[in-house]
């Protein structure tokens, strides 16, 4: 595979900074939305299931299109791509700034992802391809310091921005920083690719549709509609089958589209399996601590963004110490360390009170995150070390695929968990509080009742949910003792074995 950006003694620094600055971007705008969902549903009238399609119509995006990116890695040159991401991710973001009707601004969200699906898996290939693997580490961590401080900032930039300005102004905000970046890439970039004889399977492309963005559509529904909703069941089996399909068919191709006999090499397979497992048990942090300090505590926006900002600094700052560690040290220590504090941390969330305080959750939090900072990185940089160079763009589009899916998975599982308890604690305290109730409650009695039993279940609700949290990180704990430092699979041996299939 002609890579178009070759290892040398000298990393291409200029063309990796105007990538990461894309991406940057990219996630910045990403976590900045979601604090403004509420403003959102009251300015354009409506409802949070309506609006939750911003996030999940993006989800969806990148799922269908991250795993083509290992074709469009192989077929065209790194300026190209770039281009094409970053003016679509632009033309997205100008369009969401003057949207007035909703329809308008889902179109511009989906825009604006099929440009950042692009960035990632192209920025994580050029990175490997740049460094040679005793680097590879350091370089990672850098990479990791950069887009873990777009989620560091982005809420409390959000909560500052929404309390002082429209909403739209968000958008407004990042439009110029990208009209920056696009013309940085026009003029810096002068990658060129030569012809790559490789055509795109449109069946394959279908079928990847169709899989993942099936699995995706039906996870992310099953908190709203519930998983005995046919929309939800349906679009699960039909991606399920559509995803077997595709997988059999890039079996048998001789370029398939997206390569899924990377998975013969073992540490890649474990490296996956762990990131999708830590990948679920992150999302709970993401997902029902916000929920926990904004519904049942009353916190403002801000606050709770403000709350968060510690442990995601940390997390962003820990990256370069994480993949300097690495090199040293390799994955399987980082991980384990890693995996103790996280489960721990998470376990100490599933004991939450009314009363808790607001030094407690913001410390807890952060621990939480210093814990998830020795894992991610490590795990994945280890899988993908394993990898012939050549399986480099297949090996980014999976994990990045995977990530997406496994997030989808994560959310659908701890919204259920944490519906279906809060019910049954809801009727488990009503029946108690009737039984001890002296006479018949007036009205007024009963409504406060009926509050006071929907906050205490939903606590609880949110704990349990946190306590299966804390189970998945323990799963992913006792697969950490199972990796290996990966040592760089020679490319002709891969070759010959790609091809005996």
């Amino acid at each position: 595979m002609d890579h178009s950006i070759n290892k040398t003694d000298r990393p291409p620094y200029g063309i990796i900074a105007v990538l990461m600055i894309g991406a940057f971007i990219a996630f910045l705008n990403n976590t900045l939305l979601n604090i403004a969902l509420p403003s959102i549903m009251v300015d354009l009238d409506v409802d949070a299931t309506t609006v939750q399609w911003l996030t999940t119509g993006f989800m969806l995006v990148n799922g269908i299109l991250i795993p083509a990116t290992a074709f469009l890695i192989q077929k065209y040159s790194v300026r190209r791509l770039f281009l094409v991401a970053m003016g679509l991710f632009l033309a997205g973001t100008i369009i969401a700034g003057i949207a007035h009707a909703f329809p308008v601004l889902l179109t511009a969200r989906m825009v604006q992802a099929s440009g950042s699906a692009i960035m990632m898996p192209l920025l994580m290939n050029v990175m490997l391809v740049s460094f040679p693997i005793e680097k590879r580490g350091a370089a990672m961590g850098v990479f990791g310091l950069i887009l873990m401080f777009a989620p560091a900032i982005g809420p409390t930039l959000s909560g500052w921005i929404i309390e002082h300005y429209d909403w739209r102004m968000l958008f407004h905000f990042v439009t110029p920083i990208a009209v920056i970046v696009f013309l940085l890439g026009f003029f810096l970039l002068k990658d060129k690719k030569g012809k790559v004889d490789i055509r795109l399977d449109l069946l394959s492309l279908a079928l990847s549709s169709v899989g993942f963005g099936g699995l995706l559509y039906g996870f992310s529904s099953a908190g709203n509609k519930g998983w005995d909703s046919p929309q939800v069941y349906g679009t699960i089996v039909i991606g399920i089958a559509a995803l077997i399909w595709f997988i059999l068919r890039q079996l048998k191709m001789e370029s398939p589209m997206l390569n899924f006999r990377i998975f013969k090499y073992p540490m890649f397979a474990l490296s996956s399996v762990i990131s999708m497992v830590v990948t679920m048990a992150m999302f709970s942090g993401m997902l029902l601590l916000p929920i926990y300090v904004q519904t049942i505590r009353g916190i403002s926006p801000l606050d709770a963004g403000l709350m968060m900002l510690p442990g995601a600094i940390l997390n962003a700052f820990m990256s370069p110490i994480t993949g300097r560690l690495f090199d040293k040290y390799g994955g399987r220590m980082l991980a384990i360390i890693g995996l103790i504090i996280t489960t721990v941390s998470t376990y100490y969330f599933s004991v939450l009170t009314a009363e808790t305080s607001y030094t407690y959750l913001t410390i807890m939090h952060a621990i939480r995150m210093f814990g998830m900072s020795l894992v991610m990185m490590p795990v994945s940089t280890n899988g993908l070390n394993e990898l012939p160079s050549r399986f480099y763009p297949h090996g980014t589009a999976m994990n990045n695929t995977l990530q997406q899916v496994s997030g989808a998975i994560g959310t659908a599982l701890l919204v259920t968990i944490m519906s279906t308890r809060t019910e049954s604690y809801a009727i488990e305290y009503t029946n108690e509080a009737m039984k001890n109730a002296a006479g018949e409650p007036s009205k007024a009695a009963l409504a406060e009742m009926k509050l006071q039993i929907g906050m205490k279940a939903m606590l609880e609700g949110i704990n349990d949910a946190f306590l299966v949290s804390a189970f998945v990180a323990a799963v992913a704990l006792v697969l950490a003792f199972f990796i290996k430092r990966a040592k760089p699979a020679d490319d002709t041996l891969a070759e010959k074995s790609a091809g005996s299939n």
